[in-house]
């Protein structure tokens, strides 16, 4: 498992990510309807579940959250990439779907102010968890062909997994959940 690799594998994800925010953003200008479903989804599985409380716990609930998603989209390439791909394309689309909403009510400053200053954290982070995942899922098939140890490579990259997502993350948890409302304040 090389640098190269993993460079060559958040690209493919960061490209499928930017894809299918693209891909919401767009379906949503055309049929809102599909957006406020998506809406709804997000308030229910994610925001229902990680507001309320002091900024210290919404933090820590913003941090379980992403670490499930990135353990998820890290461990998914066990499905062959399948998972992993389908979580990364599923988010992506419900953030751009969310992001033209809001975009339709409030101006671009708002919607960059309520997802830049945390999302320069989060992003990489289940941009290289679901790197992690695809090159897990190549393992997987380097193994079955008999050109690999898919076990050392997990360990490998469950290794890069807590040196560079975990950082990531918590970064992320702690700036969304008291840094991130003031400056949406700034500009409403």
């Amino acid at each position: 498992m090389s640098e190269a690799s993993l460079k060559n594998a958040i690209i493919i994800i960061f490209l499928l990510f930017f894809s299918t925010i693209l891909i919401g953003w767009v379906g949503t200008a055309q049929h809102p309807e599909i957006g406020e479903e998506f809406m709804a989804l997000f308030e229910k599985q994610v925001a229902g579940q990680v507001m309320g409380g002091t900024s210290l716990e919404i933090s820590g609930k913003i941090f379980a959250n992403n670490l499930e998603a990135c353990l998820l989209l890290f461990l998914g390439g066990a499905s062959f990439g399948i998972l992993t791909i389908f979580i990364m394309s599923l988010n992506g689309i419900v953030i751009g779907a969310i992001m033209e909403l809001v975009h339709e009510q409030h101006s671009f400053a708002f919607v960059a102010a309520a997802i830049l200053p945390h999302g320069i954290f989060e992003i990489p982070g289940f941009v290289i968890a679901g790197a992690l995942g695809v090159m897990f899922s190549q393992s997987l098939v380097n193994e079955y062909y008999g050109s690999g140890d898919a076990a050392v490579d997990a360990q490998q990259l469950a290794r890069r997994f807590v040196l560079l997502v975990l950082p990531l993350i918590s970064i992320a948890a702690v700036v969304e959940a008291f840094i991130t409302p003031h400056i949406i304040q700034l500009v409403v």
